[in-house]
């Protein structure tokens, strides 16, 4: 697979990265769990594959999915080299505080659990649940702390992850990052990260789309996962899911291909997120992203509708 560099760092990804939220059994989020054994060989998967990037989480299933991805790491006798970790500084998750201190146990704890020294790429994550803002960004806050353990070598790239736009993008601009990582605003269904995205680009910043499947509906489909960005959907909010489906179908494919490739053919994009919880999920979104489309399947789609609101304005959050 390809690498592409992120800013001017040393670090560089492919094309696909993979995302192990739910490799941290999180039920609430995904109405479904994940144990150890499947966690396992679906990480294994991974390793094994063309991608060199995984991304998680301090907060991922309360430290579930970097535990889970260290067991594996230490099992495979370390690190396979030019591998890529992506992990996040996360808030205290029962006071919301995220503070610099917090900033600083949060990269120690995912160190420890991921049993490796450093990380190529550490992003600050979520902000927009933190129970005051001004913590992050003031001076000496956890933003600070973030660029400080750049400085430090404990990670070789920096980014901002979080999903609301309109915060974003204001603090994405004060600051010199080298990534960003935004959930499901730039897909088939919503495209409220186009503007970010293009300043993003324009400016050098490395784009990790995440989530391109709406939070899982447009690889599974309206029938067996009638939820949008991980809230219920009833059949008003399905009917954009039911369009891209119907005309998939027309042409023989799966609607995940095409959902995928949305998001790896824009040449804004660095990589793409895709979330995995089982280990033949690996191999099909290779296969999605290797797949050809037929030209008028991708203009059709092109004409279709789509929102711009922020997709999880509604979203009931839940950590677990």
């Amino acid at each position: 697979m390809e690498r592409r560099a992120i800013r001017k760092t040393p670090v560089e990804v492919t094309p696909i990265m993979f995302g192990t939220s739910a490799l941290g059994h999180m039920p609430d989020t995904y109405g479904y769990g994940v144990g150890e054994g499947r966690a396992r060989a679906t990480l294994d998967a991974i390793f094994n594959g063309p991608s060199n990037c995984l991304d998680t989480s301090n907060n991922y299933g309360f430290g579930r999915s970097e535990i889970r991805i260290g067991d594996a790491i230490r099992a495979r006798g370390g690190l396979p080299e030019g591998f890529v970790i992506s992990t996040k500084l996360d808030r205290e998750m029962e006071t919301g505080r995220f503070d610099a201190d917090q900033a600083r146990r949060s990269i120690e704890q995912s160190l420890e659990r991921l049993d490796v020294d450093k990380v190529g790429l550490l992003h600050l994550h979520d902000p927009e649940y933190a129970t005051d803002l001004a913590e992050i960004t003031r001076e000496g806050g956890a933003l600070d702390e973030l660029f400080k353990m750049k400085e430090e070598g404990i990670a070789d790239a920096v980014g901002l992850a979080m999903g609301r736009v309109d915060m974003m993008f204001p603090i994405l601009k004060e600051r010199p990052f080298d990534a960003l990582i935004n959930h499901n605003r730039w897909t088939l269904l919503n495209r409220a990260a186009n503007e970010m995205f293009d300043y993003a680009f324009t400016e050098g910043i490395a784009i990790l789309n995440a989530a391109p499947f709406a939070g899982g509906v447009l690889a599974k489909g309206a029938d067996r996962m009638p939820k949008i960005s991980y809230s219920p959907a009833d059949e008003a909010a399905l009917e954009p899911v039911r369009r891209v489906e119907a005309m998939a179908a027309l042409h023989g494919v799966a609607p995940g291909a095409v959902a995928l490739q949305f998001s790896t053919r824009d040449p804004r994009i660095t990589s793409t997120i895709v979330g995995v919880s089982k280990p033949e999920r690996v191999r099909e979104m290779l296969e999605w992203n290797d797949m050809s489309l037929p030209s008028e399947l991708l203009e059709a789609l092109a004409s279709l509708p789509y929102s711009m609101n922020d997709p999880e304005a509604h979203r009931d959050y839940r950590p677990g």
